[in-house]
């Protein structure tokens, strides 16, 4: 089963290839119990951050789960951009989650998310400097960045010793981001591919409702598929148990004329009128 598999990162760690997200999901029941429905589903992947303020819900479920080797991946503040705030950050999330070891640990923007765009080069390094001292120190197995572009991205190469793991962004059909992916692809980064949905928009298209309909599944799982499909790390998210089940069965492959109509889908479906 697809749930099962992973994919293996650059340093050797396996990372399952699809993972829950949870952003936007409010810490308390709602958070403790999606998670716990979509362990029960099968994912031994969970993705969160300190910026989703539900670190502490996330813990929770997956301690009462009982079950073991649950990846999760949890996120630094995008405005924290110095050596020491990461620390001490870190030992917030670390404390948030109850774990002691926190799979995967990444940059969550290049720049705050109020001042998107802004040029936080030098504080980039000195945050991922600070994850590189935490890998090394043992207190997570993998580090990384999201919604970094090329130029951000060189930007860790050339001032930092280790190869981010992973690079976290928005990547759907319609929405690929081909220059990043194949930057990523050259340097052996895994793309993970966050709102695989485009935040529900794709599950009205009528192209992708058609393919759904050939291949006997949901738009939704034509679309999760379609990442997997493409190398990428999907991320799907919901809070509904039915839906959550759903997408997690993926063994199906979709055809290389059906990928072809699928690419040839161009613009982001999140600003269509």
């Amino acid at each position: 089963m697809v749930i099962q598999e992973t994919y293996r990162l650059h340093n050797g760690v396996l990372i399952p290839k699809v993972g829950f997200g949870t952003w936007q999901i409010p810490n308390g029941p709602k958070t403790f119990d999606s998670v716990t429905q979509a362990l029960n589903a099968g994912y031994r992947h969970i993705d969160t951050a300190a910026n989703y303020k539900n670190e502490q819900s996330v813990g929770e479920a997956i301690r009462a789960s009982g079950l073991d080797s649950i990846f999760i991946t949890t996120k630094l503040e995008s405005f924290i951009k110095s050596y020491d705030e990461t620390l001490i950050a870190f030992e917030q999330s670390r404390q948030a989650l109850g774990v002691e070891v926190i799979d995967l640990y990444i940059i969550h923007a290049p720049w705050p998310w109020s001042e998107i765009g802004k040029d936080c080069s030098a504080g980039n390094v000195q945050a991922f400097k600070a994850m590189e001292q935490l890998y090394k120190e043992g207190k997570v197995r993998a580090i990384g960045v999201s919604n970094f572009n090329v130029q951000d991205l060189q930007n860790i190469l050339d001032n930092c010793e280790i190869v981010p793991m992973v690079n976290q962004i928005s990547y759907f059909i319609g929405h690929t981001q081909d220059e990043i992916v194949a930057f990523c692809e050259r340097h052996n980064i895994l793309v993970e591919a966050y709102s695989p949905l485009a935040i529900g928009q794709l599950l009205t298209n009528d192209t992708l409702i058609q393919m759904a309909n050939k291949y006997h599944v949901s738009p939704a799982q034509v679309a999760i598929r379609y990442c997997l499909e493409k190398n990428t790390l999907p991320l799907p998210k919901s809070v509904t148990e039915a839906r959550i089940i759903e997408n997690t069965k993926l063994d199906f492959t979709i055809d290389s004329e059906d990928l072809s109509v699928l690419d040839s889908i161009k613009g982001d479906p999140r600003r269509w009128s």
